[in-house]
């Protein structure tokens, strides 16, 4: 009797566990790092091939659940029963209990392969070509064909394939951006691919998930959809940087405090003669909604903060403490800011 009411409480917290997790399901997906609200082919795929899975594990599950438990009570041990027959060495059940499970498998099989040749296949020729490359702890995004470069915030074309091609500069690092396609990895000596495409204008939060040192969890990043015509002119407006010049004076200051400091021996600004590869590529960096790889908000008391003491912003940034004046800060903010 004891035996049987404790078969009973777990399959009532079998049930209950099913039950929350479809409670649980459609509210995962209104997380806007959720992989069950996929807003591009890709990640649409990939969770079509999710969901089969899910359901033929289910399946299997439940199968197993109930013969176990109906084995359990019809063939329990009562007092006076005889040696139960032995079946140790039945061809016919070995053979059985070996066939269901690969025909199951297959079922799992024949789409994650078909998927994996569909995902490692080239987009269309019209693909928008970007080199993606991982630091500690900040992404580089370079656009080959179109002689752009900026950083943390890639910007793409609503309804246009992406060809992506992932290097890393240090260590290990992982692409992901969950609503648009799955993770791949980013390793330094070699060059991998993937192509992603977003069916609706938007922002995509993006991040590395592979463990790579003090501030992983900081290394973050945003990708951009927007209509092709806004697309269209943000390369134009890239492409046509002229030599700096304001009637600003705090931004002309400002220029004079970044191209005459070791900011312009680490980062590149168009238009004037920083040209540092170190660092993040900044022509752009006004116009981006976050600093410091996704991390705050671009405010200029942000950005004062950042230029201050990036350590005390973000653990373990590489960027260094230049102990500038407060009139310095000032003015490099302004300029900074001015660059869109």
């Amino acid at each position: 009797m004891e035996r049987n009411r404790r078969f009973a409480r777990r399959i009532t917290q079998l049930l209950v566990g099913l039950m929350l997790l479809t409670i649980a399901y459609p509210a995962a997906a209104a997380l806007p790092q959720s992989t069950f609200d996929p807003a591009g082919p890709v990640a649409k795929m990939q969770l079509d091939l999710f969901n089969v899975t899910l359901w033929i594990t289910i399946f299997i599950f439940v199968v197993v659940a109930i013969a176990l438990g109906y084995a359990m009570i019809r063939f329990r041990g009562r007092p006076g029963d005889a040696q139960p027959k032995q079946i140790h060495g039945n061809a016919k059940l070995e053979v059985l209990w070996t066939v269901i499970p690969v025909i199951l498998l297959l079922f799992i099989a024949v789409p994650t392969v078909n998927l994996s040749f569909q995902l490692a296949a080239a987009p269309s020729n019209d693909a928008v070509k970007v080199r993606v490359i991982g630091y500690q702890w900040w992404w580089a995004f370079e656009y080959p064909e179109l002689g752009i470069v900026t950083a943390n915030e890639m910007r793409i074309p609503v309804g246009q394939p992406i060809d992506l091609t992932l290097e890393s500069e240090d260590v290990i690092h992982s692409f992901w951006v969950p609503r648009l396609a799955g993770k791949v990895d980013v390793v330094p000596n070699r060059v991998n691919s993937m192509w992603l495409q977003a069916d609706e204008p938007g922002v995509y939060y993006g991040q590395c998930a592979e463990y790579c040192g003090t501030s992983h969890a900081n290394m973050r990043f945003r990708v951009q959809a927007v209509s092709q015509e806004e697309f269209d002119a943000w390369v134009q407006e890239r492409k046509t940087a002229a030599a700096f010049a304001s009637d600003d004076a705090l931004v002309a200051r400002g220029h004079d405090v970044f191209v005459n400091s070791a900011c312009a021996a680490c980062h590149t600004v168009d238009g004037t003669t920083a040209a540092g590869k170190v660092g993040p590529d900044l022509s752009d960096v006004g116009s981006r909604t976050t600093i410091a790889a996704g991390l705050v908000p671009n405010t200029p008391e942000n950005m004062a903060a950042w230029l201050r003491d990036p350590q005390a912003v973000k653990p373990g940034a590489l960027m260094p403490n230049l102990g500038l004046s407060n009139d310095d800060v000032s003015a490099l903010v302004a300029f900074l800011e001015s660059l869109e």
